[in-house]
């Protein structure tokens, strides 16, 4: 029977199974995580506000921080992180399933996608911690807004919201991006140059994919200082921009035509009207 008209075979049909079950999983996960996001959005009232940079009445809140507010915000964080970028490891995710199921299938040792995926979340959740300390720095020096008495908020300097913006889009043009998001973009490249046996091989696998894409993306997670910690409308657009720009068609163009437009906001907040 020839290659065109041969029927399934079992390994085919396990690949596509796992590959059900895998999706399904990252799935769950980002939308656990992206009803937690929108749950407290909507709690603080942040479903879709404007950067309060735009907004000369916001004031700052000045209120010193307690336990519960760095726990809060610190759990905000990481959540959020997971709903934003758990997506856009699935291409990576799945293919290190396919490529588990084939070794098991020549009886090696196979390691669940999940142990990947938990590495890959580490590294975000340590960036969730970064953050956490950011933000409690801004509100400390009163930098940030208040949205409905709580801690959470956005730039209330035009300048800070400007520079971060700018940077943000010049960092779109660095080498570091490209290098950065060209390994995001191809998982099988990945695969081949830091395969590691084991669970703990696997872990640290994900944990390196995620320093990748923590490099492709860190300034662009920056810019919810400036646009609202938990803006849902901007949370959602930078989702968006990210999982186009690392597993779309033309994923580096749309980074350099976000770098331009970013570059070309920066430079409106700092000099424009609003000032």
């Amino acid at each position: 029977m020839d290659s065109g008209t041969r029927g399934i075979t079992p390994l085919e049909t396990a690949l596509r199974k796992d590959r059900l079950v895998v999706l399904a999983a990252v799935l769950v996960v980002a939308g656990l995580a992206w009803s937690y996001t929108i749950y407290v959005a909507w709690e603080t009232g942040n479903l879709g506000n404007a950067p309060a940079m735009t907004r000369s009445m916001e004031m700052p809140n000045l209120a010193a921080w307690r336990a519960a507010d760095w726990g809060a915000m610190f759990v905000m964080w990481a959540v959020m992180m997971a709903a934003m970028m758990a997506p856009t490891a699935a291409p990576m995710v799945l293919l290190f399933a396919s490529v588990n199921r084939r070794r098991l299938e020549q009886q090696q040792p196979y390691v669940s996608s999940m142990v990947f995926l938990s590495g890959y979340l580490v590294i975000w959740v340590g960036f969730a911690a970064a953050a956490t300390v950011g933000n409690w720095a801004l509100h400390t020096h009163a930098l940030l807004s208040s949205m409905m008495g709580s801690v959470m908020g956005s730039s209330t300097s035009s300048i800070l919201g400007g520079s971060l913006l700018l940077a943000s889009g010049i960092f779109q043009w660095t080498p570091l991006k490209d290098v950065c998001l060209s390994r995001c973009r191809t998982p099988w490249g990945f695969i081949m140059s830091y395969w590691r046996e084991g669970k703990r091989g696997a872990l640290l696998m994900g944990m390196q994919h995620g320093l990748l894409c923590l490099g492709c993306c860190w300034m662009l997670m920056a810019l919810l200082f400036v646009l609202g910690v938990m803006n849902l409308v901007w949370i959602a657009a930078l989702a968006a921009f990210v999982l186009l720009e690392k597993v779309g068609p033309r994923g580096k163009l749309v980074s350099r035509c976000g770098g331009m437009v970013l570059m070309a906001w920066g430079v409106w907040v700092i000099f424009g009207p609003v000032n």
